[in-house]
């Protein structure tokens, strides 16, 4: 049952015991969005494998408290800010709701009631939220919800005149200075097996052409997503990167917005070719994943392919 900001609050109230999980290794917008419903209607805040470099930070910043890897004993669990059921490893659904923003969200179909805006971060429809609930927004909520909408945002590159508003109004509600949320984002150092990533998914780079286009596919064993983004800053316009665990492939897929532009949509390929190889995936058009089963020569190259589609289809 899809729902309205004060439908899904309204659907909160009757529940005592509530849990908001985050995705695995989650990330300020996760974070900071369960954390803003918890203080504002109460409840535990749930990761799946803990939090990223960032939002361990405002996590510890904020002195947020949350338990990693919940039991499921709770009344509801509202699922924040992810798109597939893989993003939350083993954690068995029963009665639970969603809260998100991504472009293709399978979680809905089987939630009892959910919410979703097409907007570029989930704090920003959780902020929607507390307005219709009339919540005061304190600092720390306000500095929980801002580290969100920069961090999805990529520093408001792929941000909507939403977000720029919703800022602005986190600004005046809390009185909090841009610049503090900034420098404390600022301040998380690059982990050195990040760098590490970045080195050998360029080093291992697959580079194909189709016309003026790059594509290019690597693997690391970790940092997937940021490995993809490090070599769409190194030049490609599309970017897979694959690590496989176990049985598991996991692929982060990212996009220039000249290639969204061109009819690359990453979010309906990954959710396509998940079906093909047996699993889920997902996410925005420029930025999306999936976990499936199969060899990853294999998968990395049907990702191409699509994309290749997809360009030439445009082309024509």
């Amino acid at each position: 049952m899809e729902l309205d900001e004060s439908g899904f609050y309204n659907q909160l109230l009757d529940y005592n015991n509530i849990l908001y999980l985050c995705h695995r290794n989650a990330d300020p917008d996760a974070l900071g969005s369960a954390f803003a419903l918890k203080e504002a209607i109460g409840g535990t805040i749930g990761v799946i494998d803990g939090c990223d470099r960032v939002a361990s930070q405002i996590a510890r910043q904020l002195n947020i408290e949350f338990v990693t890897n919940p039991a499921e004993d709770y009344d509801i669990v509202v699922v924040v800010d992810t798109s597939t059921p893989a993003q939350l490893n083993d954690f068995q659904l029963k009665s639970y709701a969603v809260i998100d923003h991504h472009a293709t969200t399978s979680l809905n179909q089987n939630a009892l009631f959910f919410l979703h805006r097409n907007k570029s971060s989930t704090a920003e429809i959780v902020l929607g939220v507390l307005k219709v609930m009339g919540a005061p927004v304190m600092r720390r909520t306000a500095f929980a919800l801002l580290s969100g909408i920069i961090t999805d945002t990529g520093n408001f590159r792929h941000a909507s005149s939403d977000s720029f508003k919703a800022v602005a109004e986190l600004l005046e509600l809390s009185g909090i200075e841009y610049s503090e949320v900034i420098d404390i984002l600022s301040s998380v150092p690059q982990d050195v097996s990040m760098r590490i990533a970045f080195l050998k998914a360029a080093q291992r780079t697959n580079i194909e052409r189709v016309d003026d286009w790059i594509i290019v596919s690597s693997q690391v064993s970790s940092f997937g997503g940021a490995a993809a983004s490090s070599l769409i800053s190194l030049g490609a316009d599309v970017a897979f990167v694959a690590s496989k665990k176990d049985d598991v492939v996991k692929v982060s897929a990212r996009a220039r917005r000249e290639a969204q532009n061109a009819g690359v949509n990453l979010a309906t390929l990954m959710e396509d070719i998940s079906v093909e190889f047996k699993g889920t995936g997902g996410g925005h058009e420029g930025a999306a994943g999936m976990d499936v089963l199969g060899e990853t020569e294999n998968v990395l190259a049907a990702c191409v392919e699509g994309i290749k589609k997809s360009l030439m289809k445009k082309n024509s």
